[in-house]
């Protein structure tokens, strides 16, 4: 199946190391060739590449690990096509717009019943059961909230809901953006860390970097990364549980547990 990255900060920082970490899994230590995306939230506005190549040959990924994008929210994916041709149109994350933001959607699994959901608002373009997920998810919050609510644990709770349905029609492990939050819903398999001062130095596990996020980080900083398989070696990552989801904001995170209760996750060591 596909892979996931998501970060969320408090501050704009760049994705570079992370990026070039995940990048080696389409095609080089990893069997995702099947295409890659990556979303960059910028104030109001949201920067998307895509590209049907594999990530460890495309020549946009190399450049995205060496141009410093900084960002509050990103998303990124990398596929492995289960459903949908290998396509520009099926590489995910896919974007709609609702309340005036831009809503970006990844997610790794397979919910082939979910293409039986009808849709409201919003149109796949492409033929995977993924955008069809995410148009029919998009749509509930709509017709559910025609403004958005004034409580937003109110929104949390109602996209957990709808995460766990369309968790009841496959494996649905999902990242969900506003450029306010960042959702993250786990059928199987996420992982997340939060990196904060005191700084440590982290070394990918699928390419010979290391980064001493000492160098690079003010005191103040706070760095969350969500990947489906821990990018680093050297650092303890914390699991979501399946039927779980932890939402970030500004780098914090808060866990839903899968009965529907908030609470703050456990404190973790980051560094082995």
């Amino acid at each position: 199946m596909c892979e996931l990255l998501g970060m969320s900060a408090n501050v704009p920082t760049d994705l570079c190391f992370s990026l070039t970490g995940i990048m080696q899994r389409g095609g080089s230590t990893g069997p995702h060739r099947d295409g890659w995306g990556v979303a960059f939230y910028e104030g109001k506005g949201c920067r998307i590449f895509h590209d049907p190549a594999p990530g460890a040959e495309s020549e946009i990924a190399r450049l995205l690990q060496r141009y410093p994008i900084r960002s509050c929210n990103v998303i990124c994916h990398i596929r492995l096509a289960t459903t949908g041709r290998v396509a520009l149109e099926n590489t995910h994350p896919f974007r709609r717009e609702l309340w005036g933001r831009h809503w970006v959607f990844a997610h790794n699994g397979r919910v082939p019943a979910a293409k039986k959901l009808p849709l409201s608002h919003y149109r796949p373009v492409g033929t995977t059961d993924s955008e069809h997920a995410f148009c029919w998810l998009l749509g509930e919050i709509r017709d559910r909230f025609p403004e958005p609510p004034q409580r937003r644990r109110t929104l949390d709770r109602f996209i957990f809901e709808r995460a766990q349905d369309l968790d009841g029609h496959g494996i649905f492990n999902m990242l969900l953006g506003d450029g306010r939050a960042l959702y993250a819903y786990c059928s199987t398999r996420l992982s997340w860390i939060t990196r904060r001062a005191p700084f440590g130095a982290a070394h990918l596990t699928d390419a010979e970097l290391e980064v001493n996020f000492a160098e690079v980080t003010t005191p103040n900083d706070i760095v969350t990364v969500v990947a489906t398989h821990p990018l680093t070696d050297n650092e303890t990552w914390t699991e979501i549980g399946p039927g779980g989801m932890v939402i970030f904001r500004a780098g914090t995170p808060q866990e839903v547990t899968p009965d529907g209760r908030f609470r703050p996750p456990p404190e973790t060591p980051k560094y082995l």
